[in-house]
């Protein structure tokens, strides 16, 4: 009775306490201090950075009242109410250029995105008119302001049209390209440095000795990081000895913002990152109380924060998207840290509730009735990276929950973790 007490407590099975996930998400995330720099780029070279002040508007947009459609720009008080309108066609405008003031009893010929001359109130669309190339007949009624798009109504002079702490997408530098700006303000690119350990480790493309496995961590998280744009120093695979990883640790906290490394974290004689850890500087959070992923390793080394990552890839993995990406995106200055989960329907069973918070993997689908619902991959052991794959997030289990086919589940996207 007292060995359950403990772990109902929060505690592995020596009585160590575990971290719950809200309480390290927190502890990590004061530690993680935004970048100060910022840096001025050339729109094509902003995708994927981070906003460093306000962007805002100097003009309208449109700048001018113009045509949404190919047609004839009239006068809506010329119209005869219940019969024929004959107008005299006077001019012709195409995109780009400026007409004169639109006389009444005249029309003139409009394309799509010109600028509405003086006078004019409407577009009426060239389908709807006969035109003998001098005068315009139309019975179609119209309204002030029909077929114009009016000055201002996409930007106004003065709004903001990104915000500070924004990520920015083809979208947004479309947006800015649209107000005139030809270069951004975005914070620096964040520094990583990287390294693995583990004397089973053989780098993909080289033969598989006995007891030997190629090394899947390095190339997740580098993708992971290149995902959120962090500028990668890769130290590449390191001697399963504190001697090395002390070295490596030393070296990285010279050139890097962060320091992440995978393996070594736990409790083994071999595991030697904790320890080194703990020699250079300051462990402040060890032990999570979370499945996947429970050994995590968050510290400091020389005013660089460190953060050491379980060996196993699928709790790499998972760490990386719990802990590490919201860190990242904080040091980064984003002003989108969190995600928030969002409700579906369980399509599965899970009847063995676990101690710990479990985050298992799990793919969007819809039932019978076009409902979401959330089905996970056959195998969630730590070590079936191919879960990974196929998964689009996360269903998270309470604490101490089973789930059964019907309910209702929390469910975190890849994709939001990720952007």
């Amino acid at each position: 009775m007292a060995d359950h007490q403990t772990a109902d407590r929060g505690c592995d099975t020596t009585g160590v306490e575990l971290i719950p996930y809200e309480q390290a998400l927190d502890h990590l995330l004061e530690h993680a201090t935004p970048l100060a720099q910022s840096e001025s780029l050339v729109l094509t070279e902003c995708l994927g950075r981070i906003l460093a002040q306000d962007l805002t508007s100097s003009i309208n947009v449109p700048p001018t009242d113009n045509s949404a459609m190919d047609g004839y720009a009239i006068r809506t008080a010329d119209m005869v109410e219940n019969g024929k309108t004959t107008v005299k066609v006077s001019q012709r405008i195409a995109a780009g250029e400026t007409g004169s003031e639109l006389e009444a009893g005249t029309a003139a010929r409009i394309f799509t995105g010109a600028p509405v001359p003086a006078g004019a109130d409407a577009v009426i669309m060239q389908e709807h008119v006969e035109d003998d190339g001098a005068t315009l007949s139309f019975d179609v009624a119209l309204k002030a302001g029909e077929n114009i798009r009016k000055s201002g109504e996409d930007i106004t002079r003065g709004q903001v049209v990104v915000k500070k702490g924004s990520r920015l997408r083809a979208q947004e530098l479309g947006l800015a390209a649209s107000i005139g700006e030809s270069h951004l303000s975005v914070k620096r690119r964040l520094r990583v440095g990287i390294f693995f350990t583990g004397d089973e480790l053989v780098e993909p493309g080289k033969p598989l000795g006995p007891g030997k496995i190629y090394d899947s961590n390095r190339y997740t998280i580098n993708g992971l990081l290149k995902t959120l744009d962090c500028e990668i120093i890769d130290l590449g695979l390191v001697g399963d000895t504190l001697q090395e990883t002390k070295a490596a640790i030393r070296k990285a906290v010279e050139k890097a913002d962060l320091v992440i490394t995978s393996g070594g974290v736990s409790v083994g004689e071999e595991d030697h990152v904790r320890i080194a850890l703990e020699q250079l500087g300051e462990l402040h959070m060890w032990r999570l109380n979370i499945k996947p992923g429970k050994p995590l390793a968050f510290g400091v080394v020389k005013n660089t924060a460190f953060i050491g990552l379980p060996g196993n890839p699928v709790s790499a993995f998972a760490t990386f998207c719990l802990f590490v990406s919201p860190f990242i995106k904080q040091q980064q200055g984003s002003s989108e840290v969190r995600v928030e989960a969002f409700e579906v329907e369980a399509a599965f069973d899970w009847p063995r509730p676990d101690r710990r918070r479990e985050f298992i993997r799990a793919r969007l689908g819809r039932d019978q009735k076009q409902q979401m619902i959330a089905e996970i991959y056959h195998h969630q052991g730590s070590g079936v990276l191919m879960s990974t794959s196929w998964a689009d997030g996360f269903v998270v289990i309470p604490e101490n929950t089973s789930i059964q086919s019907g309910d209702r589940v929390q469910f975190i996207s890849f994709r939001d973790m990720l952007s």
